[in-house]
C-alpha cells in the first residue's frame, strides 16, 4: 500500500459530533473489515476527556481502537506497537510540545517508518499540521499564530481551521506572501486533505460549503486556489 496521510482542518469526533463521516472515510482507506486504529493524544497531554470521545465515537464504527499515551507510558516497544496499526490518528492540542515529546521518544522516526510501510497517518489540527514542513500554530507564542517547523513528511505548509478561527486565513496568507512561510494547503473545519505518497490525491468534506485551498506566493502577490471537496455522507 502506498503511503497515505489525511490532514483534517477541524471537526469530527473531536467536537463530540455524531457526524462520523470523516472517520468512516479514513477507516475505509485501510480496506479491511475492522482496521486497527491507534489514537495518539500527545498534543492534549493525553486528555482523558479526549480519549473518552475517541472510544465513544469509534465504538460506533467497524474498528479495533486503541491509544498510545506518552505521559503514562504503558507500551514497552513503541516501534512494534505502532507498526502493528493500520491507522494512526493524531489528536489536536499543543503541536510544539507534541513534537518535542515525540522526538524525545523517537516517535518521529517510528511514524515515518510506519507511514512508508503503509500505515495510514491522519489527524486533526495539531495532528494535521505535524506532517508538513511547516504549520500555522498557536503553540509557538502564547496568544499568537506563528509558523512552526514540523516533521516534513509532506512538502509545503498547512493551516487548519481556515474558516473556524477568524485569524487563521489572514495570518496564513500574510506569512506566505511575505516569504516567511512556504506555500501550502489550508482546510476549513470538517475538510480532509488526502495525500497518497507526497501528492494531494483528493479532498473530502463532511460539511457542505466547506473547502480546501492551495495558497502560494507569486510575483504579483498571493494566489489562493479553492479546491472543492467530495461531500461525504454522514
Amino acid at each position: 500500500m502506498e503511503p497515505q496521510i489525511v490532514a483534517i482542518g477541524g471537526g469530527g469526533f473531536s467536537d463530540g459530533s455524531d457526524n462520523l463521516a470523516l472517520e468512516s472515510f479514513i477507516l475505509g482507506l485501510a480496506n479491511k473489515p475492522r482496521p486497527r486504529i491507534c489514537f495518539v493524544p500527545t498534543a492534549s497531554g493525553d486528555s482523558e476527556e479526549y480519549l473518552l470521545k475517541f472510544y465513544a465515537s469509534f465504538a460506533k464504527l467497524p474498528a479495533n481502537a486503541t491509544h498510545l499515551p506518552l505521559f503514562r507510558l504503558a507500551v514497552t516497544d513503541l516501534r512494534s506497537f505502532l507498526l502493528s496499526q493500520d491507522i494512526v490518528y493524531v489528536g489536536g492540542g499543543n503541536t510544539r510540545n507534541m513534537l518535542v515529546l515525540w522526538h524525545e521518544w523517537g516517535l518521529d522516526v517510528i511514524l515515518r517508518e510506519a507511514w512508508e510501510r503503509g500505515t495510514i497517518l491522519c489527524g486533526i489540527s495539531a495532528g494535521s499540521i505535524c506532517w508538513f514542513e511547516e504549520g500555522l500554530s498557536d503553540s509557538v507564542v502564547a496568544g499568537e499564530l506563528r509558523p512552526l517547523i514540523c516533521l516534513g513528511f509532506l512538502q509545503g505548509s498547512n493551516c487548519p481551521h481556515y474558516d473556524g478561527e477568524p485569524l487563521r486565513r489572514p495570518r496564513f496568507q500574510s506569512f506566505i506572501s511575505e516569504g516567511l512561510m512556504v506555500g501550502g494547503y489550508a482546510a476549513d473545519d470538517w475538510v480532509g486533505l488526502h495525500f497518497v505518497g507526497s501528492k494531494l490525491h483528493q479532498v473530502v468534506s463532511a460539511r457542505a460549503n466547506a473547502n480546501a485551498y492551495e495558497v502560494s506566493r507569486i510575483s504579483v502577490g498571493l494566489q489562493e486556489k479553492v479546491i472543492r471537496p467530495v461531500l461525504l455522507r454522514s
